[in-house]
C-alpha cells in the first residue's frame, strides 16, 4: 500500500472512519485552544463586532425599492427586508421583513444559508431563492413572491444540485442543472441549458443550448432594457476555468460571438454588450490590449456578427486594472485601481462613443460597485481602506456627483497606526507591492509579531479593505498586519494573473517569500514573530511555504485548502482549475505539480511549524480531504498541528455569524500563541 493509497479513505466525505478522524482531531485541537484564557475573549470581541448594529445595511435595489439582507444576534442565518429609498437614507431605516431565515430554518429542520436571488425585472416581484443547507455550493431554487413575502405554491422548484436558473419571462426560465445520467462535466457543474415553461414537469423542459462534458460549465443570460423589454439571450459554454465561446440565441439557434476566449460579458447598457477582455484581441483592424473594457452594438450582433465594430471603454495602464462594472438605467460605471488603489469613472454612450467622467471620491482607499439601478441611473459605492471605516456612498451618474450616506462607526482605535506600501523585488527581479499596517511608533528591532495574508490566483486581488474583527483582536494590541499582492491576482490585470498559471505556480510562492524576507530585512519582524495566512488558492500557497521554507515563519493558518495537487482535478470542482494549476494526467504537468504539491512534500525529519488546518465537511467546492491527508500524514510523521473541520459552512467553513466569531476566535488564540507568548 502506498502512502497515497494510505490516506485515500479520508476522501470519504462522511465515512465512518474518516468522521471518526475528524472528530479525535477536532476534540484535541479545540480543547488546546479553546482551554486558552484568550480564546474566550476573542470569541466575544469578534460576535460583539460581526453582529453589531450600527454596521451598515448594505443595499440592493428591488424594483423602484431598497432590499437588503441582515445578519445579527437574533438572526444568525439572516433576514431578507425591504425599505423605501427616502427611508433607506434615515439613520433607522423603517425595514419590512420579506424572508426570515431564522425562522424557515427552524420550521424546516434545515441550517438554510441563503445561495441568492434571481430576480424578474422589471418590478422584481417574482424571484427564485436559492438555498443551501449548511453553506454547499449545491442548493434547491424555489419560486419566491417578494410582495407577499411568501413562497408560490405550485411555483417553480429545483431540487439540490450545482444549477442556475435565469428568468425569459414570468412563465420561463432558463436552467442549467443535472438532467440525469450524462449531463453534468467532471468538474461537477451543468452542460446544458434548457427553457422551463410554468405548469410542466422540470423533465420536459426543451434543450436550447448544449456544450461538452469535457467543458467546466455552460449558462445563459437574458439582456434587457431598463423597462424589462428582452433584447436578446447570451449563452456562456466555459470549455475551461478562464476560456469561453460565447453566443446569442437566434430564431435560427445559437451565433457565436467575435470574442476571444478569454473574455467577460459585464454588463448591456445603451444597446452595447460591455465586455471584459483578458488577452489581446485583433479584429477587423482593431487591436485591443489584455485587460481593456470594450463594447459590441447588440443590434450589430444581430443583424451581421461577423461585421461588428468594436469600441474601446477604457485600456488600463501597465499597473492598472479594472476591478468592476456595472449599468444603470442609462451610464456604465466602472471601477479601476491604479498601484492598487481603486477609483471610480462613470461613462456614456453618446454619438457612437464613450465619454468618460471620473467620480469625486476619496482617495487613497478601495472602491466596491455594490448596487446599481435600472430605475434611474443611481448606484452605491462602497468606500474603505486598511484603517478607514467603510463608507456607503450614492451617486447620481446622470450628474456625475456622489454622496455619502452611510458610515460604520471605527471598531478599533487606530489612530496609533500608519498604513505603507512597499514593493518587495522577487527571485526573478519582479516588483511586487505590499501593504504594511502597523504601530505608528514601533521599533524596528524584529520583535513586531506579524501577520502575513496572501492567495495569488484565479486573477482575484488582494485590495485595502477594512475589517473590525482583525483590527481589534491584532492591530489595536500592536501587531502587525500584511497584504501581499503577488502575482497570480489580478492587481495589475490578466498579465499580473497569467505570470503564475501552471508551470509558473512556483513564481507566486517566490513573490510571498520575498515580501516575507523583505519585512525581515527591513526588521519589522523575524521568523520567530512572522505568521502567515490565506485560504482556498491560499491554502495552497500557506501549504507551499510550510514545505517550502518552514524555517521562515512560526506560524501558518492553513484555511480550506488545496494540498494534494496529483489528485485535485479528481475532488468536486476540481477539475474545472486544471486550466490554472495544470492537468495531473499530463505526465509533463504532473512533473511541476509534483514539485509544487505540499501534500507531497512533506520530508521526515525536517522542523517544521505547527501548522492549523481549518475546513469544511460541507464544503462542495474544496474537498475537505485535502486538509485531512496531509494532517494525517503529519500525524503519520509524528509532525505537530492543529486541526479544525467545522461541520456545516461550506467553502466559508462558517454558515452563520457565530460559527464565524468562532473560527476567527481559533484563528487568533493561535496566533498569539505562537507569535507574542
Amino acid at each position: 500500500m502506498t502512502e497515497d493509497d494510505l490516506f485515500l479513505w479520508l476522501e470519504d466525505v462522511e465515512g465512518e472512519r474518516a468522521l471518526g478522524w475528524v472528530r479525535e482531531q477536532n476534540a484535541r485541537s479545540l480543547a488546546d485552544l479553546e482551554a486558552d484564557p484568550r480564546y474566550q475573549g476573542l470569541y466575544e470581541t469578534a460576535l460583539q463586532i460581526i453582529t453589531a448594529e450600527d454596521r451598515i445595511a448594505y443595499p440592493r435595489f428591488l424594483g423602484e425599492g431598497i432590499a437588503n439582507f441582515w445578519q445579527d444576534g437574533s438572526h444568525v442565518r439572516g433576514v431578507w427586508r425591504r425599505t423605501t429609498p427616502a427611508s433607506y437614507r434615515q439613520p433607522a431605516p423603517d425595514w419590512h421583513t420579506i424572508l426570515d431565515l431564522d425562522a424557515l430554518a427552524a420550521k424546516e429542520g434545515k441550517n438554510w444559508v441563503m445561495a441568492g436571488t434571481e430576480m424578474l425585472p422589471p418590478d422584481d416581484r417574482r424571484c427564485m431563492v436559492g438555498l443551501s443547507d449548511g453553506g454547499k455550493d449545491a442548493s434547491e431554487w424555489r419560486e419566491f413572491d417578494t410582495a407577499s413575502g411568501a413562497f408560490v405554491a405550485g411555483g417553480f422548484f429545483l431540487p439540490e444540485g450545482k444549477q442556475s436558473a435565469t428568468w425569459l419571462d414570468d412563465s420561463t426560465l432558463l436552467v442549467g442543472r443535472d438532467w440525469g445520467p450524462g449531463t453534468i462535466t467532471a468538474s461537477g457543474y451543468p452542460f446544458i441549458v434548457k427553457s422551463w415553461r410554468r405548469g410542466a414537469p422540470l423533465d420536459a423542459a426543451e434543450e436550447i443550448f448544449r456544450g461538452a462534458a469535457a467543458d467546466v460549465s455552460v449558462g445563459a443570460g437574458v439582456l434587457r432594457d431598463p423597462d424589462g423589454t428582452v433584447r436578446g439571450v447570451t449563452l456562456t459554454r466555459a470549455v475551461d476555468f478562464f476560456s469561453s465561446e460565447r453566443f446569442l440565441l437566434t430564431g435560427a439557434g445559437p451565433v457565436k460571438l467575435p470574442l476571444p476566449g478569454k473574455a467577460s460579458i459585464v454588463a448591456f447598457v445603451s444597446g452595447q454588450l460591455v465586455v471584459s477582455i483578458e488577452e489581446e484581441w485583433a479584429w477587423r483592424g482593431h487591436t485591443f490590449p489584455s485587460g481593456a473594457l470594450i463594447s459590441l452594438g447588440l443590434a450589430a450582433c444581430l443583424a451581421d456578427v461577423a461585421a461588428v465594430e468594436p469600441l474601446l471603454v477604457y485600456a488600463p495602464g501597465p499597473r492598472e486594472t479594472i476591478e468592476g462594472a456595472a449599468a444603470t438605467r442609462s451610464r456604465l460605471l466602472v471601477a479601476i485601481y491604479r498601484n492598487v488603489q481603486g477609483r471610480a469613472v462613470v461613462y456614456r454612450f453618446a454619438a457612437g462613443a464613450w465619454q468618460a467622467t471620473p467620480l469625486p471620491l476619496p482617495d487613497q482607499a478601495s472602491v466596491q460597485l455594490v448596487a446599481a439601478s435600472k430605475h434611474d441611473d443611481g448606484a452605491f459605492l462602497d468606500v474603505a481602506g486598511f484603517l478607514q471605516p467603510n463608507t456607503l456612498y450614492y451617486a447620481d451618474l446622470a450628474v456625475d456627483q456622489a454622496e455619502p450616506v452611510k458610515s460604520m462607526p471605527a471598531r478599533f482605535d487606530g489612530s496609533k497606526a500608519v498604513v505603507e506600501q512597499f514593493d518587495a523585488v522577487s527571485k526573478d527581479g519582479t516588483a511586487v507591492p505590499y501593504f504594511v499596517v502597523r504601530p505608528r511608533e514601533m521599533a524596528f528591532d524584529d520583535s513586531a509579531p506579524t501577520l502575513l495574508y496572501g492567495y495569488g490566483g484565479f486573477q482575484v486581488s488582494m485590495n485595502p479593505g477594512y475589517s473590525g474583527a482583525l483590527g481589534k483582536s491584532w492591530i489595536e494590541p500592536g501587531g502587525v498586519y500584511v497584504v501581499a499582492n503577488i502575482r497570480g491576482g489580478g492587481e495589475f490585470g490578466p498579465g499580473w494573473h497569467q505570470a503564475a498559471l501552471k508551470e509558473h505556480r512556483q513564481r507566486a510562492f517566490d513573490d510571498f517569500i520575498a515580501v516575507a524576507e523583505d519585512l525581515i530585512r527591513r526588521k519589522v519582524t523575524s521568523p520567530r514573530r512572522l505568521g502567515i495566512m490565506g485560504g482556498s488558492n491560499g491554502g495552497l500557497l500557506m501549504g507551499a511555504m510550510l514545505t517550502q521554507r518552514p524555517e521562515l515563519f512560526r506560524a501558518i493558518v492553513i484555511q480550506v485548502p488545496l494540498l494534494d495537487m496529483l489528485r485535485f482535478h479528481k475532488l468536486l470542482a476540481g477539475a474545472s482549475w486544471m486550466a490554472e494549476y495544470g492537468d495531473p494526467d499530463n505526465p509533463e504537468e504532473a512533473v511541476f505539480l509534483k514539485r509544487i504539491s505540499p501534500y507531497h512534500n512533506l520530508r521526515e525529519g525536517v522542523a517544521y511549524p505547527e501548522p492549523f488546518f481549518l475546513t469544511s465537511t460541507k464544503d462542495d467546492r474544496v474537498h475537505p480531504g485535502h486538509a485531512r491527508k496531509m494532517a494525517a500524514k503529519m500525524a503519520a510523521m509524528g509532525l505537530p498541528f492543529l486541526y479544525y473541520e467545522n461541520i456545516d459552512g461550506g467553502h466559508a467553513a462558517a454558515a452563520n455569524l457565530k460559527e464565524r466569531a468562532r473560527r476567527n476566535a481559533l484563528e487568533f488564540t493561535y496566533l498569539f500563541r505562537k507569535l507574542v507568548d
